[in-house]
């Protein structure tokens, strides 16, 4: 990360623009890291030291425009600053890079495997994740550590990330309806996590199964008393 303490008159995120007018090129470039926001905000729902931007600009230099991945994760800054939130990632005002940047490649590659790769390594980014579900020869999901200021691929289907305690992967699920592959986050056991859809679902049956349980001991209860009335025992007279 640049030293910004010999600069002066450093713009605030105020001053400076929330958008390149970039339009995302597809919905995947928003709902992928959207769903891993959405998880890890679950997770990590007493933890106000993170936070999770959703193509959103990184300031690095006053003098460049911002770079804007898919999405970024952030650890060690206020997740939540004021009513207004956050308008863009100023580096000079955060003081802390995001630990990882998620980039999800469309049709039509915009430097994920070249220039922006070097970008977030010139950074000094420490995890840098690339998504390109149209790709067949190799891996789909890719993550890059990085060592020594070089991006190393690192092995495995589900990544662990020790900084993190989590591992990032893929798999076919549904979110918002929609049956596909998406990236999740796991545990040290490769169990994925749940998604907020999910664990409603999970609380719903929960709930269906406890009312079915008690409908199931009332009509227990029904036919123990109907027998024994049957043999002449008031069952009221038992309690």
């Amino acid at each position: 990360m640049l030293n910004y303490d010999s600069w002066t008159n450093l713009p605030s995120a105020k001053d400076l623009p929330d958008s390149d007018d970039t339009p995302v090129d597809n919905e995947l470039q928003d709902m992928i890291p959207g769903l891993l926001k959405a998880i890890i905000a679950l997770l990590w729902a007493d933890r106000w030291d993170w936070f999770f931007g959703v193509d959103m600009g990184i300031y690095y230099d006053p003098e460049k425009p911002a770079i804007v991945p898919d999405g970024f994760l952030s650890i060690g800054v206020e997740r939540f600053i004021d009513e207004g939130l956050r308008l863009s990632y100023v580096l000079w005002e955060e003081r802390v890079l995001p630990i990882l940047v998620l980039e999800v490649v469309s049709q039509k590659r915009r430097g994920e495997y070249t220039s922006k790769k070097q970008m977030y390594a010139d950074l000094g980014i420490l995890y840098y994740v690339v998504y390109n579900p149209l790709r067949k020869r190799k891996q789909p999901l890719e993550v890059y550590r990085l060592v020594e200021k070089k991006y190393i691929l690192q092995p495995g289907e589900n990544v662990w990330l020790p900084e993190l305690n989590l591992a990032i992967g893929r798999e076919r699920g549904t979110y918002q309806g929609i049956e596909r592959e998406w990236l999740y986050w796991y545990d040290r056991q490769g169990q994925r996590y749940l998604t907020p859809e999910e664990r409603i679902q999970q609380a719903e049956q929960r709930a269906t199964n406890a009312e079915q349980r008690a409908n199931d001991a009332e009509r227990r209860t029904e036919i123990l008393a109907e027998r024994l009335r049957a043999l002449g025992i008031d069952p009221n007279s038992l309690s």
